[in-house]
């Protein structure tokens, strides 16, 4: 068994045995809740629904996190955008903003000069000599998001693969598994946005 899929199906046992612990008997509770009490479940019930739909493997690794500015945050909402037009889910669009928090931190990075990894630029650091498209296309927050959904797409099983999986099928880094310590902070914007 290939370690990244060991890692991940111990990583989900660990969270079902850490799940069942927090739910045992030890933190049950016999009073009847008030109308109060019942409100937090149900909204507590949904914000886990939503998690699971966002992360359903759980996360792997350390996690990291950055402080967004404005610009930063109208790259998440053009992810998103671009993610509803192409008639994918919140997955696809937590998928996408964890590759770009790691390619370059929701930044639409034009060329480095000599810090630039060939010529790659954008949110998603594409290559125009790899076919991704023109300099004015993949600087295009929306043109270049819908050419890495369209990677995506053609990653059969995606949804069943760990993110940093997913995403490095289609990225093809030199660094495969840096993706996965930005899979909760996607999912975090992705909560907050999808909706806005």
């Amino acid at each position: 068994m290939n370690t990244i899929l060991r890692k991940s199906i111990l990583g989900i046992a660990g969270l079902t045995v850490a799940g069942g612990l927090a739910a045992g008997p030890l933190n049950h509770d016999t009073s009847t809740p008030t109308t109060r009490n019942a409100a937090a479940v149900t909204t507590t019930q949904a914000a886990k629904l939503d998690s699971a739909a966002l992360i359903p493997h759980g996360v792997q690794g350390t996690q990291s996190r950055i402080d967004l500015d404005d610009e930063q945050t109208a790259n998440v909402k053009a992810i998103i955008a671009a993610t509803k037009k192409a008639g994918m889910d919140e997955r696809a669009a937590v998928v996408s903003i964890a590759t770009a928090l790691q390619e370059s931190k929701l930044e639409n990075l034009g060329h480095l000069g000599d810090r630039n990894d060939h010529d790659s630029q954008g949110l998603f650091q594409q290559r125009p000599s790899s076919g991704w498209g023109t300099v004015e296309q993949i600087t295009d927050p929306e043109y270049s998001t819908m050419a890495f959904l369209k990677g995506l797409k053609q990653v059969d099983g995606w949804k069943d693969m760990p993110l940093t999986v997913a995403a490095q099928t289609v990225q093809v880094s030199a660094y495969p598994d840096h993706y996965a310590q930005w899979e909760q902070q996607a999912a975090d914007l992705v909560a907050e946005h999808w909706n806005s």
